[in-house]
C-alpha cells in the first residue's frame, strides 16, 4: 500500500461506518472525533465530506493504487459493517456495491466475509469466569475478571488479522453482561450498547478507530486523550483498548451495584476516573499483553467469546 491509499482507504472505512443508515448525530460525531484523535490532519475534511453524502463509492475506488489496496480497503470496510453484529440489508448492499467498484470477485472475498459474519454473530451468554450464586459478586472477582478482559482486548489488538478487531466489541459487551448478571440483571445487548454508548464507546467508531489507527500510523492520541506511556503505534492500539475496557468494566460495576441509579453525567465522570487507573496499570501489565497476544489467533477467540 503506497501512502496515497491512506486517505481513500479512511474514506472508504468512513461509508462504511454510515451505511447502515442508523448513525444518530451523536454517532456521527464520535466517528469524527475519532478521526481527528488519530491526528492526522487531513481527515476531519474527509469526515465533513463523507457525511454531507459528496462522496461515491466508485469514485473512491478508482484513487486505489492497485490489488493490495483494493484488498486492504474491502477488509476494512468489511470489519467496520460487523462492528456492532451481522450486517443489515444496508451494509449488505454497500458491501456488494465496493466490492463490485473495487473488481474484486466474489468468490476471492467470500472466506473473509464468512469469518467475519461468524465474528460479529458471537453471543453474550457465554460465562467466562465464577463469579458465584445467590450472593452479591465480590470487588475481588470482578476485579480480576474486569482486569483478565482488558488485557485480552489490549492483546487482541496486537494481532496482525484486521478481523481481530472485530472480537473487541463482544469481549466489552460480554464483560458488561457477566458483571450486570452477576448483581442480578437481565440484560440484552442494546442496553449494554446504550451503556457503552452513553460513556462514548460506540461499536462503529472504537473499531474504525482501531482499524484506521493501523493505515495512518503516528497515532497521537486516542480513545484515552493521551497515550499511556508513551506508547506508539500498534501499541498505542493495546493501551487504548485495554483501557477502555478496563474503564467500561469499572464503570458497570458501579452502574449495576448502585441499581443502575447513577446519571449519564455520573457515568461519564467514572469513566474518566477508571481511564485514569489504567493509564497507571497498563506500564504494568504491558509485557503480559504483548505474551498472551503470541498465544491468540481468531480461532481460540471465537470460540471463547462462544
Amino acid at each position: 500500500m503506497n501512502d496515497s491509499d491512506r486517505e481513500p482507504i479512511v474514506t472508504i472505512a468512513l461509508l462504511a461506518s454510515l451505511a447502515d443508515g442508523k448513525a444518530s448525530p451523536a454517532e456521527q460525531a464520535q466517528l469524527r472525533s475519532s478521526l481527528t484523535r488519530l491526528g492526522a490532519a487531513d481527515l476531519e475534511g474527509v469526515a465533513q465530506s463523507v457525511a454531507a453524502g459528496k462522496v461515491l463509492v466508485a469514485d473512491v475506488a478508482r484513487q486505489l493504487s492497485g490489488d493490495d489496496a483494493r484488498r486492504l480497503a474491502y477488509e476494512t470496510a468489511l470489519v467496520v459493517c460487523h462492528a456492532d453484529g451481522p450486517v443489515n440489508e444496508k451494509e449488505a448492499a454497500f458491501l456488494a456495491e465496493l466490492r463490485s467498484a473495487l473488481g474484486l470477485p466474489t468468490e476471492a472475498s467470500g472466506q473473509l466475509e464468512q469469518g467475519a459474519a461468524a465474528l460479529a454473530d458471537t453471543p453474550l451468554q457465554s460465562p467466562a469466569a465464577e463469579l458465584g450464586t445467590g450472593k452479591p459478586p465480590s470487588n475481588a472477582a470482578l476485579d480480576t475478571l474486569i482486569l483478565n478482559q482488558a488485557m485480552l482486548a489490549g492483546a487482541v489488538e496486537l494481532l496482525p488479522d484486521r478481523l481481530a478487531n472485530i472480537v473487541i466489541i463482544p469481549l466489552q459487551l460480554r464483560l458488561v453482561y457477566q458483571i450486570g448478571q452477576a448483581y442480578g440483571q437481565q440484560l440484552d445487548g442494546n442496553q449494554i450498547r446504550d451503556l457503552a454508548g452513553t460513556l462514548g464507546i460506540g461499536a462503529a467508531a472504537q473499531v474504525m478507530e482501531g482499524v484506521v489507527r493501523k493505515l495512518v500510523g503516528g497515532v497521537t492520541r486516542g480513545l484515552l486523550g493521551g497515550l499511556i506511556g508513551g506508547t506508539a503505534g500498534v501499541a498505542a492500539g493495546a493501551a487504548v483498548s485495554f483501557a477502555s475496557t478496563y474503564a467500561l468494566g469499572h464503570v458497570a460495576n458501579q452502574y449495576y451495584a448502585q441499581g443502575r441509579r447513577l446519571s449519564a453525567e455520573d457515568l461519564r465522570a467514572l469513566f474518566a476516573r477508571f481511564q485514569e487507573d489504567a493509564r497507571t496499570l497498563f506500564p504494568k501489565v504491558q509485557d503480559q499483553i504483548q505474551t498472551q497476544a503470541k498465544t491468540l489467533n481468531l480461532q481460540s477467540l471465537l470460540s471463547g467469546v462462544r
